[in-house]
């Protein structure tokens, strides 16, 4: 008879649920550790106290009056996208097009103030500039979302490649309003008048942008969290056949819901347009559709955990460009940075869903020497 002996063995298993509490717990550690580690990188490449640029990270993130607006205003931006990405990702449509509907609205919030800016008054040019941006969003995702309706085509792949379809649309736009012509690029618009441009609000020019966005937080929280057609969303992302059974009209939803996500991104593209750079250019969206996924999927799809999340990789992101600036870093420092940030702050989801189990395992001797 063999002799038996035995050896600790880690297994991978799932975990049965996890409080809140805990989850958040976690997120919290993998915060901090991602700080410690970027605090490494910081001395390697600067050879300074990482204190003191952590401080400066403090300072270029919200150091003055004028640089906290700045970071209030890239975490509305990049809130309101990861809120309109949530009703597809609820669906369970992979909606990887944010860049493009982000791209199409700020086309369309260019072009109202371009032509009609001159002849129409500021309140009624916000209006418009706000409809026709979430129409133009809304009529971007449409084409995905009929023919992963009708046809069961790939969404991912779809809304992927249209990003590159509204690149060069802007491109074509960028040739036809560049200003002045042969600049290749289309310039402040209406610098002078200011036509199109978000009023301020309060004495802060990015005020409205705030609370454009906490609106359209709220409502679509509710929509999720108490509306028929939110619960049909939620049926149909998890299992169609149930949805059917249910005597849901699942085309219709997975078309309703791909024209509300791409509304609110299209509205994301006036307000970096018209209630923040002032211009179009193929780089507007600036990987927002992209970045505004993670905090989507980190929040757990909550609209209201995205401002924590979101407001915590901007702060990070801003104060990093300030730091790159300040020691004489290239642009990509800043960048190594977010994605040491990402990188752990994607990691720790892993542990919220899984846990490390130390068992022990029994082993022959003689299957040992075999």
């Amino acid at each position: 008879m063999a002799e038996v002996k035995t050896r600790k063995v880690i297994h991978m298993v799932r975990r049965g649920g996890i409080s809140k509490t805990k989850a958040w717990a976690i997120r919290l550690i993998a915060a901090a550790l991602s700080l410690i580690v970027c605090a490494f990188v910081i001395v390697g490449i600067t050879g300074q106290n990482p204190v003191a640029v952590y401080a400066g990270i403090i300072s270029g993130a919200v150091g003055s009056g004028r640089r906290a607006w700045v970071t209030i205003r890239e975490m509305v931006t990049l809130l309101v996208i990861a809120v309109g990405l949530t009703p597809a990702f609820k669906m369970k449509f992979w909606n990887l097009g944010g860049e493009g509907q982000i791209l199409i609205g700020g086309a369309a919030t260019a072009a109202v103030m371009i032509y009609l800016g001159p002849v129409l008054q500021d309140w009624l040019l916000f209006i418009i500039i706000l409809i026709v941006s979430a129409l133009s969003g809304m009529l971007w995702g449409l084409l995905p979302a009929f023919f992963k309706a009708h046809f069961n085509t790939n969404e991912s792949l779809f809304t992927l490649m249209m990003n590159y379809v509204a690149m060069q649309i802007v491109t074509f736009c960028i040739v036809l309003w560049e200003n002045p012509k042969g600049s290749n690029h289309v310039g402040v618009i209406n610098q002078r008048t200011k036509a199109g441009w978000f009023p301020s609000f309060t004495g802060q020019d990015y005020m409205i942008d705030v609370i454009l966005v906490t609106a359209i937080t709220v409502l679509v929280f509710a929509y999720l969290r108490y509306t028929k057609q939110g619960y049909e969303l939620q049926v149909v992302g998890e299992s169609v056949n149930t949805a059917r059974y249910a005597g849901i009209d699942v085309k219709r939803v997975i078309v309703r819901t791909m024209m509300i996500s791409s509304a609110i991104c299209g509205i994301a593209g006036a307000i970096i347009v018209g209630g923040a750079s002032h211009t179009i250019s193929t780089a507007t969206a600036g990987g927002r559709g992209f970045t505004a996924i993670i905090v989507a999927w980190m929040s757990q799809f909550n609209p209201f955990a995205m401002v924590l999340v979101s407001s915590f990789l901007t702060f990070m992101q801003e104060g990093s460009i300030q730091i790159a600036s300040q020691y004489g870093l290239n642009e990509n420092a800043s960048d190594i940075i977010t994605g040491i940030l990402l990188f752990f702050m994607i990691g720790c989801e892993f542990f919220i869903r899984y846990r490390l189990e130390i068992t022990t395992a029994v082993v022959s001797k003689a299957k040992e020497e075999k």
